[in-house]
């Protein structure tokens, strides 16, 4: 029996050590050295505050705001440690309730807006943790806000022109438009 103990913790201990140590480490370092912006959690950093990241979204609730597409994560929205959509099915009264309290409060917050709201408005994606949104749904939330901070509608515009991002290789996807980094630039606009 103890001939056969001491290869076995010997063996344990050193993969143990490469395993949990030794490997770690070394793909900690190469991804600091070739993509540090990335392997620090891609963060928005604001006046030596980290304010987000690049790749997950944020609750907005002020009408002053762009509002970012619905999360499902739970026990509150877009939380990271738990990506998940809602799992509803498009026959789901629980859906169907969701969707319509999304559309009541879009109209609420803006009465005036007869437009088709954006379906990205009011429906969570898989993971819940969307930082985008799409140009449409930007779009439609431009008079809300420039009437809610008292700017010109075209000074609002421009500023969704400035970050609407291309979609990936010029071809892959629709434009889209990163919420927290709109947000930012709003809370600055003149």
């Amino acid at each position: 029996m103890n001939f056969q103990l001491r290869p076995a913790l010997t063996l344990f201990v050193a993969l143990s050590l490469i395993t949990g140590l030794a490997y770690p480490l070394a793909v900690t370092g190469i991804a600091q050295l070739a993509f540090p912006q990335a392997a620090d959690g891609s963060l928005i950093v604001r006046d030596g505050q980290a304010v987000g990241s690049e790749l997950i979204g944020q609750s907005f609730s002020d009408p002053k705001h762009v509002w970012g597409r619905p999360s499902a994560t739970s026990p509150r929205p877009y939380n990271g440690a738990n990506s998940s959509g809602s799992n509803q099915g498009p026959g789901n009264p629980a859906l169907a309730g969701a969707v319509k309290s999304r559309i009541e409060a879009l109209r609420a917050a803006d009465p005036d807006n007869t437009a088709p709201i954006p379906v990205d408005l009011v429906t969570a994606s898989a993971s819940g943790l969307d930082p985008h949104i799409s140009r449409a749904a930007a779009d439609y939330q431009v008079a809300r806000v420039a009437r809610m901070r008292g700017l010109p509608v075209e000074r609002v515009r421009a500023l969704v022109d400035q970050h609407t991002e291309a979609p990936l290789l010029g071809f892959i996807g629709e434009p889209r438009v990163h919420v927290l980094r709109l947000n930012l630039a709003l809370d600055t606009a003149r």
